[in-house]
């Protein structure tokens, strides 16, 4: 599972790389990109996020302009995920912690790739175990396929007899969106809480 994310990861890189002209991902790859501090800005001709329409925990259906006026920071996996998701949600909760009062500005979603097992009683309990300001997100397969395209975010079921326990392969990226509800930022896998608060910080303090 692991090595397809990186794969997907890396897909998704070659896709914003050529929108710039990169012919080479040499060394630094990731860090090449500015990926690995406070992200990028697309470039002509690539684009990232969209509208989108959803549902919450409670049943209710949400859109991208629910959230219009906070900053959004969406991370998409699934709850039976067992490594990954909880790495990197972990590391949303406590950025958003080390931020202080600025988190206030900021809407933590998580929208899941799995929409057949993660209803949102699922996504309920699964979000408070991470943190209390933590928004999931589900609703249909054609609803998920649509935010997950929008966003370029690869998932797909892993082969498996199991009807139930089977595994989501996915990239892993967290991605920012303005109060205006455009693309701002792409954070990789595996950025360190404190990078990412100081990141956010950066971003917020320069207004919307």
């Amino acid at each position: 599972m692991l090595k397809t994310i990186r794969y997907a990861a890396f897909a998704l890189i070659a896709v914003i790389a050529a929108g710039w002209g990169v012919v080479w991902l040499r060394g630094g790859g990731v860090a090449q990109l500015g990926l690995d501090n406070i992200g990028l800005s697309m470039p002509g001709g690539v684009t990232l996020g969209g509208p989108f329409t959803l549902v919450d925990t409670t049943g209710a259906t949400v859109t991208d302009a629910t959230y219009r006026g906070s900053w959004m920071l969406i991370y998409f996996g699934f709850t039976y995920c067992p490594d990954v998701c909880p790495t990197e949600l972990q590391t949303v909760s406590t950025a958003l912690d080390r931020l202080g009062p600025l988190a206030t500005k900021i809407a933590p979603i998580f929208i899941t790739i799995d929409p057949e097992r993660d209803t949102p009683a699922a996504l309920a309990e699964y979000v408070k175990l991470f943190d209390q300001r933590l928004i999931g997100l589900t609703g249909t397969q054609d609803q998920i396929t649509a935010a997950a395209r929008a966003f370029r975010v690869y998932h797909a079921r892993a082969n498996s007899k199991d009807a139930t326990g089977y595994l989501m392969d996915h990239s892993s990226f967290v991605y920012l969106v303005g109060p205006d509800g455009t693309f701002r930022a792409l954070f990789r896998q595996g950025m360190a809480p404190q990078e990412m608060a100081d990141a956010l910080k950066t971003r917020l303090s320069a207004g919307g």
